[in-house]
């Protein structure tokens, strides 16, 4: 009777497989065999793994969201007095997991995932698999010191159980974390000792490749985080070379990479994902540096390439397993958005140094276009702050300051990150000051001088010095605004800064022009304009052009004063032909939005190229 029940569920089995493995999959049918099973009253084990099996099916190609859930949760329970069946038990904790989160209940995944890592520490690949996620958790929560003592554990778990590879994984990701969480002292000690094991793998040259690529980015990372442009250039240029070793034609699939020890089955970006990522990190250093033209076209690239790693997965996801491929998609698709997201991001400011604004509001429309269709409320949350950052900056430079001021306190109440959250407060110290409010400018600029600055954020306390000669000339305070400034332009030329260098040498040739010194002048001012020539920076060459239209006239150079001028007047023509351009777009609606989700716009279209325009007058250089 017994091997009759077992031929009954086991040609149920694989009549449901042959279901969901058809073209097309008839999913109904599927289920129906799987749910059939349960009249046989099959043994506790194949319960579980048919409940596990169900829940998947459910989760992936169905809205069921509640049924899969059951199915999982009676999966775990069952399996949990099982001995010897950690792929079904551990597999179902960690989908049950998921899915709570992505409902946005962690506090009901924490549990289920503690449980699971307390069952599992005769499973190194489980252990230290749930460990990873339960951190992930900890950190979408902002828990950075709950997440990265995990990863700690973890760390010390790989290392007793001789999983090489997966302890430089669980060390890496710890430092991924601190730098997130900008506890940048215990970030250097855990870089240096990283780099002693890369740099020591007797292992697998894939992987000592792989890992030099990961510890790589979270090193270039650390230096863009501080601003210092020039530091980073050694390691990047490392990264752009290990990089395409890794995406050569003979180089192994991730599987491989991987190699065959059940504990050391990870990888923490497809090296897809990395060919992005490194893309992204080499348009933040571009557009740090000055150079928009490199940063627009490495943008550009970059997003081509999502558009074909999202397609792709795509494709690849049927061929795998039901769950791990739906999940692979899931999590792929999720990344995907947070690269599109980055990028455009520095786009839009790319686009408002050196593009027109109509320009840089096509960008900043794709953001908001994005956050409707982020994966989940809580990562839509986080860059929200940004897009309002975004906003405010394109209302200075369309001199809209109320709204500018809206915007940039919006991001400052909605953010929390500290490195936003004080250049908001560096760009709205401008917004005053434009506005001669004394008073709120007073309170602003205690919060924001180099002194209240992390000591690590050498891009932003340059800023900062420049605001603050910026307010000095103002107050026609000169000899203390000349002092600030060269302290801004020590600080920008030793990490080249070159935006912040060429707005400190102008407002210097402002300042000398001022105090009746032409030859001082000139020698600030010309080289102002090759710099913002180099950049491009419409804004400060037309500033530039002005101060060298007066120094002209009074040298009596009637000649080079009209080339001054003429100069001026196209620089001008341009600022306003685009200015009106944006006015005129729907998309300038945007200004006015400070709560809630962002308004419904036309759907965004294909940016068109980069043309010259202005960025904010006297605003510092992006730092985020």
């Amino acid at each position: 009777m017994a091997s009759t029940q077992d031929a009954w569920y086991i040609s149920l089995l694989g009549l449901a497989e042959h279901f969901r493995t058809s073209n097309p999959p008839d999913i109904k049918s599927c289920i129906q065999c799987l749910q059939a099973v349960f009249n046989f009253k099959p043994p506790q084990r194949v319960e579980a793994r048919t409940h596990l099996q169900l829940g998947n099916i459910l989760l992936t190609h169905t809205k069921n969201i509640d049924l899969a859930r059951t199915h999982l949760e009676q999966s775990w329970c069952l399996s949990q007095t099982i001995n010897g069946f950690d792929d079904v038990k551990f597999e179902a904790a960690s989908v049950l997991a998921e899915l709570f989160e992505q409902q946005g209940q962690p506090t009901h995944s924490k549990p289920i995932l503690r449980k699971a890592i307390e069952l599992s520490q005769h499973s190194v690949y489980w252990h230290c698999r749930l460990i990873f996620q339960l951190a992930q958790i900890h950190a979408t929560e902002r828990e950075y010191e709950v997440a990265s003592s995990l990863l700690g554990v973890g760390v010390d778990y790989a290392q007793i159980s001789n999983a090489a590879y997966t302890r430089v994984l669980f060390l890496l990701s710890r430092v991924m974390l601190l730098l997130i969480d900008k506890k940048i002292q215990e970030v250097l000690p855990l870089l240096n000792q990283a780099m002693h094991l890369v740099d020591t793998w007797a292992g697998s040259p894939h992987q000592k490749e792989y890992l030099k690529v990961f510890f790589l980015v979270l090193q270039v990372c650390h230096y863009l985080m501080a601003g210092q442009v020039k530091s980073v250039k050694p390691c990047l240029k490392q990264l752009q070379q290990s990089i395409q070793t890794i995406m050569a034609p003979t180089w192994p699939d991730d599987d491989a990479v991987c190699g065959t020890a059940s504990g050391e089955s990870f990888v923490w970006l497809s090296r897809q994902q990395l060919y992005v990522l490194v893309y992204l990190v080499t348009v933040m250093h571009s557009a740090q540096a000055g150079y928009m033209d490199k940063a627009h076209k490495y943008t550009e690239k970059a997003l081509a390439q999502i558009d074909k790693l999202t397609s792709s997965a795509c494709a690849e996801g049927g061929g795998r397993a039901a769950a791990e491929g739906a999940r692979a998609l899931r999590g792929g698709a999720a990344l995907a958005w947070r690269l599109r997201m980055a990028l455009v991001e520095h786009a839009a400011l790319c686009r408002l140094v050196a593009g027109g604004k109509a320009h840089a509001l096509h960008e900043i429309a794709r953001a908001a276009h994005l956050l409707t269709v982020a994966p989940s409320q809580c990562v839509a949350a986080a860059h929200t702050p940004q897009l309002h950052c975004l906003l405010g900056l394109y209302a200075m430079s369309m001199n809209c300051m109320e709204a500018a001021e809206a915007q940039f306190h919006t991001a400052i109440n909605m953010s929390q990150e500290r490195d936003l959250w004080m250049f908001a407060k560096l760009n709205l110290a401008i917004v005053y000051l434009r506005g001669r409010r004394d008073n709120e400018l007073t309170q602003i600029m205690e919060q924001v001088r180099p002194e209240a600055l992390p000591t690590y954020a050498h891009g932003l306390r340059a800023a900062s010095y420049y605001v603050l000669g910026l307010q000095a000339f103002f107050q026609a305070r000169y000899n203390e605004a000349k002092r600030y400034l060269r302290e801004t332009l020590k600080m920008a030329n030793a990490e080249d800064l070159n935006r912040l260098t060429s707005c400190s040498l102008v407002l210097l040739g402002h300042i000398f022009l001022s105090i009746n010194n032409s030859r001082e002048s000139m020698n600030m001012v010309t080289p102002a304009m090759q710099l913002a020539s180099k950049i491009p920076d419409v804004h400060v060459q037309l500033w530039a052009s002005a101060i060298l239209k007066d120094l002209y006239r009074l040298a009596g150079d009637t000649e080079r004063e009209n080339e001054a001028y003429q100069m001026h007047c196209n620089f001008s023509q341009a600022l306003l032909k685009d200015h009106f351009q944006a006015t005129q777009l729907p998309q300038h609606a945007l200004v006015n939005w400070t709560s809630g989700a962002p308004p419904v716009l036309p759907a965004p279209a294909a940016t068109p190229a980069l043309q010259p325009a202005p960025a904010a007058p006297g605003a510092p250089p992006a730092n985020t």
